[in-house]
């Protein structure tokens, strides 16, 4: 497993690599700014700590404003103010540089005869310092993604698993239940939801946020816990569908109040973020499965291994057809409005196997069962065959892409980030109860 991870490593910083060797050039010094570096390579250490403060021989504030935005500075012409300094100084040497040397400075520990002839060097001094200032700030606008970290069509290469349906960011959370601002174990969770965030099969992940296109899926888990094995069945429903972090920001992750008629008011505690990662929804062909991999937090605790997390994780997925009777009590509500042609791929059968299309539907249900990642990341002969990447390494390249951007979004901070909330709105991601 570590040597899969440490590919996945190596992929994402090879991406990272490609990119950095792609931007744009660094712009070049001015002259100004070549002179002074020039003058101090050049001269003896008593000249350069006398062009500490200041120039040995002092300009016009034309003259140096020029010189500090013009690519080659103009020949200098002495006026009646430099010649009595010119008759105690020998004469200046030009500031082209002959066979890439500057000239040497010849005054050492000269300073201005008075603050006049020192304030318009300062002025330009100024001004240099802020468009230099300015010019980086242009350059690392993130104008390739506009704060969305997915690119679409980014990949370079064509040998995506035909296994792979559909793959994107996921999140993990719990509510409490009612009045229960701290919750001391499960017992104190009301239920549990995923978040999906589906980003196209041909797409990297860059820097920045995720971004939302209102293709987020809201799912709830009313038995608040992940299925850990094979035993576990968990029925599983999309509470809103095609919605958007905004209005998940609005509709789900904060808390409200309200009123009852016999206790007062109600407090419904925010969300509690659980965990963040990359998954996949793959497909055997009999079968299909949620393969998951945990980028945040870097290490599980207590509170996520609780609720069934696992660093790296999965499920067998079937959808049901809502025109078959529920099966025993269910506290999930009435089954999705599917257009015909959905419902008739069922060909009357309770179950099927999953497929992305049926989550974009409100109150679709499907059963969750624990499963191995190892089954669920195969690679099937066809793929084989065409030398298609293997499902894990895939998944592995995609987290490899997500650590390094979580990475620059300040680990668990990322979370708020994506979905555009403070700590004010939802508390931190916690580890222990």
């Amino acid at each position: 497993m570590t040597g899969r991870r440490s590919s996945a490593r190596l992929a994402a910083q090879s991406s990272s690599q490609g990119s950095q060797s792609s931007s744009a050039p660094v712009p070049k010094s001015s002259p100004a700014s070549k002179k002074r570096k020039n003058d101090a390579a050049g001269s003896p250490p008593s000249a350069k700590r006398g062009k500490k403060n200041t120039e040995p021989v002092q300009k016009t504030l034309e003259e140096t404003t020029q010189n500090g935005t013009s690519e080659q500075p103009a020949p200098e012409k002495p006026d009646e103010e430099m010649k009595d300094k010119e008759e105690h100084e020998p004469e200046e040497t030009k500031a082209e540089p002959t066979n890439g040397h500057a000239p040497e400075s010849k005054a050492e520990d000269e300073k201005p005869k008075d603050d006049e002839s020192a304030e318009p060097k300062n002025e330009a001094d100024d001004k240099e310092s802020k468009a230099e200032a300015a010019e980086p700030k242009e350059e690392t606008k993130p104008a390739e993604t506009n704060g969305d970290a997915v690119e679409p069509g980014a990949r370079d290469d064509d040998d995506v698993p035909s296994t792979i349906l559909e793959k994107g960011i996921i999140y993990f959370f719990f509510r409490p239940r009612v009045s229960v601002d701290d919750p001391q174990d499960i017992n104190d969770v009301a239920r549990s939801f995923l978040v999906m965030r589906p980003i196209p099969l041909d797409a990297k992940l860059g820097d920045g946020p995720i971004g939302g296109e209102g293709n987020c899926r809201l799912l709830t888990l009313p038995k608040k816990v992940l299925p850990k094995s094979g035993r576990d069945r968990f029925l599983t429903f999309v509470e809103k569908s095609k919605t958007s972090f905004a209005e998940l920001k609005e509709t789900f992750l904060t808390g409200s109040d309200y009123q009852t008629k016999t206790q007062g008011t109600k407090h419904t505690a925010p969300v509690t973020p659980l965990a963040e990662g990359v998954y996949a929804i793959t497909s055997t062909g009999r079968e299909s499965h949620l393969a998951y991999i945990i980028n945040i937090p870097a290490e599980l605790g207590e509170v996520q291994k609780d609720f069934g997390l696992k660093p790296r994780g999965s499920f067998v997925v079937s959808v049901k057809n809502p025109e078959q009777p529920p099966t025993g009590q269910q506290n999930v509500p009435s089954g999705p409005h599917y257009p015909q042609e959905i419902v008739d791929e069922f060909r009357g059968l309770r179950w099927k196997p999953l497929e992305p299309k049926y989550l974009n539907y409100d109150h679709a249900q499907f059963l969750m069962i624990g499963g191995d990642f190892e089954k669920a990341t195969e690679q099937r002969p066809k793929d084989e065959r065409e030398n298609n990447a293997p499902p894990e390494q895939e998944l592995e390249k995609l987290e490899g892409e997500d650590e390094i951007r979580v990475k620059h979004l300040k680990g668990d901070d990322a979370i708020f980030s994506d979905l555009h909330v403070t700590s004010k709105d939802m508390p931190e991601i916690r580890t222990t109860w």
